[in-house]
């Protein structure tokens, strides 16, 4: 067993406060809701977590690199096969690339079949003199500004478990059924990134993977009968907003008997929510997935110490991804003091960085936006900061789309402010394009050639 179960159980969260919970008008319809979700099938399986937990066990040891990347809110207006496709055509070019330069694996985990629920600064919207909640993502309620739209609503977690059904069922046949093969890497290209430099960039290393496949099968190598050749391993995550719909889909696994959120391969918590006496720490703490906890500016280092040992006490490696999202201005002030006590503590833990959260701000036409540069600023720091105390800089969480949206400045599609109308889709908050995507994946890989270039190719 991975931890300790015997003081827990799916239902123990409820005697602790959940911070950013919607108010639910008919706590009778509520429970309905959760009991028929109770009796779904999961999305995910027990084995695929442990899986990933392996793999991710490979990161917090220096052997590989987590790219865990997606939508801010996935829509429920938004799961065509075609957008599907095409966020994981990023995902798929940004991993080449990253494996490509830096010859590491690199573990690909989606914000994607569940992230549909979002937390916010404030618990109202006003405008024009009129209050209602605020838009919570589409698991709770609607973004238009109504009565009606804003009342959080429980059939909502029911269509977003049927939207993960379909989206799943998708990203697993793509995974496996061909298109994520290899011998397809051009086709991952897009024809609006393909124009760019980003695009070109990205054709030359694909050029090369296609002639070292040749030369493979002229050696006699059976290609097809390569699975890792023929298809990937793709997981899923979201953040553990909505108590109801986790614990619902949690279940007991009958070859360990250790308990699993079936809701996605791997669950963080965010940072309005990792109160250590709060119910998402107390769910969480009790589930055998692989688990991600948001590190913001505000966090002590006890308190950090603390959470670590609440949600991975047995130490197991690739247990807990811990993802920054400090800000450009303030991580290299805020970061070395966490990762240097957790090391010298011996705390097995995976280092990410999210350079998109600490880096809103607000265009001159009202726009949330961010600026690739800033977000390029904080990788670039938190590379600095491991290369300094000699941890792993062990991975990038991003929020992104495979569309081309004009939502974030700069980067490889040089978008200005006056861009930001031309495109600009997100029902929250604002996503890096594919062309922007693949530019951050190229400075990453530079980083990572640089780490090993400055501690010693690191192998497996």
């Amino acid at each position: 067993m991975a931890h300790d179960q015997h003081d827990w159980a799916p239902t123990s969260w409820r005697a602790h406060t959940a911070a950013q919970s919607p108010t639910w008008p008919d706590l009778e319809h509520l429970a309905r809701v959760e009991e028929q979700l109770a009796t779904k099938p999961p999305l995910v399986f027990a084995g695929e977590a442990r899986r990933l937990q392996d793999h991710l066990s490979l990161v917090a040891q220096g052997k590989a690199f987590l790219l865990q990347a997606g939508d801010c809110a996935e829509s429920f207006n938004e799961g065509s096969a075609d957008a599907i496709r095409d966020k994981l055509k990023v995902i798929l070019q940004m991993a080449v690339a990253l494996t490509y330069a830096a010859g590491v694996p690199v573990i690909k985990v989606g914000r994607i079949a569940g992230q549909f629920a979002k937390p916010r600064s404030d618990q109202f919207e006003e405008q024009d003199g009129v209050r209602l909640d605020s838009f919570r993502g589409h698991i709770v309620n609607d973004e238009q500004f109504t009565p009606e739209a804003r009342r959080p609503d429980p059939e909502r977690l029911l269509a977003a478990y049927h939207q993960s059904v379909a989206t799943l069922n998708l990203l697993r046949a793509f995974t496996t059924g061909g298109f994520a093969a290899l011998s397809r890497v051009h086709a991952w290209n897009q024809e609006f990134v393909a124009n760019s430099l980003e695009g070109k960039r990205y054709e030359v290393v694909a050029d090369d993977i296609e002639r070292a496949l040749q030369f493979m099968k002229a050696c006699g190598i059976d290609l097809h009968d390569d699975s890792a050749l023929q298809g990937v391993e793709f997981y899923t995550s979201h953040e553990a907003l909505i108590l109801p719909y986790e614990q619902a889909l949690t279940r007991r696994d009958s070859l360990t008997g250790d308990w699993y959120d079936c809701s996605a391969h791997m669950l963080w918590i965010g940072d309005r929510t990792r109160q250590l006496d709060g119910a998402h720490v107390e769910f969480l703490r009790g589930v055998s997935n692989p688990l991600g906890l948001k590190v913001g500016p505000s966090i002590t280092t006890d308190d950090l110490l603390r959470l670590v040992d609440a949600l991975n006490p047995d130490n197991v490696p690739g247990r807990l991804t811990l993802i920054s999202r400090m800000g450009r201005e303030r991580i290299s002030e805020l970061l070395p003091p966490l990762v240097s006590t957790l090391r010298d503590e011996g705390r097995d833990v995976v280092w990410a960085c999210d350079p998109m959260h600490g880096n809103t701000f607000v265009a001159s036409g009202g726009q949330k936006t961010r600026h690739f540069d800033d977000a390029l600023s904080e990788v670039s720091q938190f590379f600095a900061v491991h290369q300094s105390l000699g941890t792993w800089p062990g991975g990038l969480h991003v929020e992104l789309t495979g569309d081309n949206v004009t939502e974030c400045l700069g980067g490889g599609s040089r978008l200005a402010e006056g861009d930001l109308d031309l495109n600009y889709t997100s029902i929250c908050d604002p996503r890096l394009n594919a062309t922007q995507s693949l530019d951050m994946a190229f400075h990453v890989a530079e980083f990572l050639q640089s780490y090993s270039a400055a501690n010693g190719a690191r192998s497996l």
